[in-house]
């Protein structure tokens, strides 16, 4: 944590911050091609400015202190007033190319913002903001390509009084990152707009809401499949018919199999009605001609899909009981059965594996530990992540990097969401409806659901090796229509969500759309 003890020294240095403001910010006549002090190691703690380093603004901010990441000290931004702070290095000679930025950070919260910049170097300025982190430290990344043989490297802070950030441990690398899958799940779409459900742009215009949703940045649609739902949506039918509209907007098309005729959770893998006293061979061939059948039909109608998803939330298995992580041996069948079906439709399409609580790493150790020692075979791995369940940001870093790493697979986040308001637009209550549920740092605005969605992305560009895939958003469209509930049994069912859509309760688009361009 952070513990002010700059007061004495921002009381006396208001001049200096002052004269700074008026100065230009000077380039240093020594710049070099080579990050210099990155980790703020030279100095030891007081130091006013970093080796290497120069400092704009309210200068009395900025300062190097004990408590570092890796070593013994951090930059840290903190005052006991209002303050504006760049700290910043100006890098030349450099062979022109891509560049990536990387720092260890912490954010107590509360800034106009707080960001790492590369600016100066040829191409558009590339900002990555700090996450909200009081605790644990966060590994960020920012990338950019240097077309001028320069570039500055800065550390920004606008913050009210109290606000602090940590910065520490920066490389500055040849190399880029992003994040190829920018998606959202819209599997409620379709009954949302048999039912009346209408979509509309940010001002306000009625339209296509995967139109809408594409013309954000959206670039994958994630459909699940029920087996045999009790409202005769999420089947067959109205997979292929999403999948020709999204694949029609030029997305990819993640296809979610629960195994179920309803939700499959961590909580709940009931079988299908028709799969009911199967032995447990026979759910072995069920699981493979389901998956087949499927498949099969988007090909056919030239909608092939991308990725995979066998099984939703497994982390006790599938299919209970017989598929239960109660006995690996027959959930690995059963898992195995699906990829073998989902390659005998197309080699090319990728299968994941999905557990929820992504931010705990001995649970998900644990699961991907036995499902490898079983045979289980798998080419991505997908972890649902909400912050105000799942455990912090830098939890969710921990599990997210581990499973990249461990398991030499690319990873990506199958689920995350956040809410924009707390109360309903029906008369069902909130799955998220109370203050003291949310993150810290993350308030329930159409700014906090921006500021999540960019972050948790952000964490997700920054998982080493390039293994960070990129993020869906759980059930963007769901906005609240009357039959459109929770519950594929109860046309009176109401919906829980709406306030985590991503379209407001006049229909139109949010602010968090804006997530979809992340780099």
């Amino acid at each position: 944590m952070f513990h002010p003890r700059r007061t004495l020294r921002a009381l006396l240095l208001p001049l200096v911050a002052g004269l700074a403001l008026t100065a230009v910010p000077a380039q240093t006549a020594q710049a070099a091609s080579t990050l210099t002090n990155g980790g703020f190691e030279t100095d030891g703690a007081g130091a006013a400015t970093p080796s290497g380093w120069s400092e704009y603004g309210s200068t009395a901010a900025s300062y190097v202190e004990s408590g570092g990441h890796a070593g013994s000290y951090r930059l840290t931004h903190w005052a006991s007033a209002a303050y504006t702070v760049e700290t910043y290095q100006y890098l030349s000679g450099l062979t022109n190319g891509t560049y990536t930025l990387t720092a260890w950070v912490r954010s107590g919260g509360g800034q106009n913002s707080a960001y790492l910049a590369l600016k100066n170097c040829g191409s558009a300025e590339q900002r990555t903001d700090l996450p909200v982190s009081a605790g644990g430290w966060i590994r960020i990344v920012t990338s950019i390509a240097v077309t001028n043989n320069q570039c500055t490297i800065s550390v920004n802070s606008n913050a009210n009084a109290g606000n602090w950030i940590n910065v520490d441990d920066l490389t500055f690398t040849s190399g880029g990152t992003s994040t190829a899958i920018k998606g959202s799940d819209i599997s409620s779409l379709a009954k949302s707009e048999a039912l009346g459900g209408v979509y509309r742009t940010a001002s306000g215009t009625t339209g296509d809401a995967l139109a809408i949703l594409k013309s954000a940045g959206q670039n994958y649609a994630r459909v699940k499949v029920w087996v045999n739902a009790a409202d005769g949506y999420n089947g067959k039918t109205q997979v292929l018919a999403l999948a020709k509209r999204a694949k029609a907007q030029g997305m990819k098309l993640l296809v979610d199999f629960h195994y179920s005729d309803t939700w499959a959770d961590p909580g709940a893998q009931t079988k299908p009605a028709a799969w009911t006293g199967h032995s447990y061979s026979q759910l072995k061939t069920d699981v493979y001609n389901h998956t087949y059948d499927v498949l099969n039909a988007l090909k056919a109608q030239g909608t092939t899909a991308d990725m995979v998803q066998v099984g939703n939330e497994i982390n006790g298995g599938m299919l209970w009981s017989e598929g239960s992580t109660d006995n690996w041996s027959q959930l690995a069948g059963l898992l195995n059965s699906g990829y073998s079906a989902v390659k005998a439709v197309s080699s090319s399409t990728q299968v994941a594996l999905h557990l929820a609580k992504g931010g705990d790493l001995t649970g998900t150790r644990w699961w991907f530990d036995n499902a490898v020692s079983a045979g289980v075979t798998f080419d991505v791995i997908g972890l649902s992540y909400y912050g105000y369940w799942h455990g912090s940001l830098a939890d969710f870093q921990t599990t997210l990097d581990d499973a990249a790493s461990r398991y030499a697979r690319p990873v990506f986040v199958a689920e995350t969401a956040y809410p924009f308001r707390l109360d309903s637009d029906d008369s069902f209550e909130n799955i998220i409806d109370l203050d003291s549920e949310l993150v810290s740092g993350y308030p329930a605005t159409t700014a906090g659901q921006t500021r999540w969605m960019n972050d948790v992305t952000s964490i997700v560009e920054a998982v080493p090796g390039g293994r960070g895939l990129g993020v869906f958003y759980w059930e963007s469209t769901w906005t609240a229509v009357t039959g459109n509930g929770w519950d594929p049994a109860d046309s009176s069912s109401g919906n829980g969500w709406e306030n985590q859509a991503l379209f407001d309760y006049d229909n139109k688009a949010q602010p968090a759309t804006a997530w979809f361009s992340h780099r």
